[in-house]
């Protein structure tokens, strides 16, 4: 059983939801994701999100682009996201970490490594490093058939997005694919714009179940303890990360992992409420 299977099938059993922070990795400092990464779950993080920076980026909103390009201008790419995963996986081996990116950085990956990798380089050295799973924004399931086989040929979950939108058709499609959990985006537009409607999310989730028999997690426009805790009664797992991104911006050093800790800890409380 996979990590993000044994988490979910575990948070059931608990009668829990599964809180899922999303960081960029390399902000605000470069070297600080995995220790951030580490404050997250002992503040209670089940999975973890960590986006992979890109420099056109579609679904993010101005807060997250942001710490994205301050990323890229520290020379934080896929290959350092690597690099994180793997020093987290030296002292916790159980907490599922989801990389959440762009097609462009995987195939970019794929062309530099196959000389020494072979074909399919970045699932073979994902997998390798410790990720647990990947949601490309730009992938649509319909022309990522071969990425998902890869995937699965190394014990990686293949995750989409789901939005209010979505078709049962495109449901039945993703469903076809998707493994781990399904992203349930609340709201039309992007990262952390607009007000969330947890009773439009409430009426959507017996729909893309209907189709979709993984646990289905919701973000966008979950902002604090009050929201994700509407939203943890409904859901199987509360996604939150441009929040996250805003109380550590400009932080010291010394102050980003308490920050995002406390924080959490807030959320947690609320979704074991």
């Amino acid at each position: 059983m996979s990590r993000i299977n044994a988490t979910f099938a575990a948070l059931k059993a608990q009668n829990r939801k599964a809180l899922i922070p999303f960081v960029t990795a390399g902000f605000p400092f470069a070297d600080i994701t995995p220790e951030l990464m580490h404050g997250m779950v002992a503040a209670g993080a089940d999975v973890i999100e960590l986006g992979v920076p890109f420099s056109d980026p579609s679904a993010d909103g101005p807060v997250i682009q942001k710490a994205g390009d301050k990323a890229l201008a520290f020379g934080v790419g896929l290959v350092q996201v690597l690099a994180m995963v793997r020093d987290f996986r030296t002292q916790n081996n159980t907490t599922p970490v989801v990389l959440m990116g762009y097609a462009n950085p995987i195939e970019r990956y794929d062309q530099l490594h196959v000389s020494t990798s072979g074909d399919n380089a970045f699932a073979r050295d994902a997998a390798a490093a410790g990720v647990d799973g990947v949601l490309v924004v730009d992938y649509p399931p319909e022309e990522c058939v071969a990425f998902a086989a890869a995937l699965k040929a190394q014990g990686l979950d293949l995750i989409f997005l789901l939005a209010p939108t979505s078709t049962d058709a495109r449901m039945q499609q993703i469903a076809a694919l998707a493994s781990g959990y399904v992203y349930y985006v609340s709201l039309k537009g992007v990262t952390g714009s607009g007000t969330l409607d947890t009773a439009a999310v409430e009426a959507m989730l017996p729909r893309i179940r209907q189709h979709v028999h993984v646990p289905v997690g919701v973000g966008f426009g979950i902002r604090d303890a009050a929201t994700a805790q509407a939203i943890g009664r409904v859901a199987d797992a509360v996604v939150i990360g441009s929040k996250i991104i805003q109380l550590i911006d400009e932080q010291a050093r010394d102050q980003v992992v308490p920050v995002a800790a406390a924080f959490l800890r807030d959320i947690r409380a609320a979704l074991d409420a």
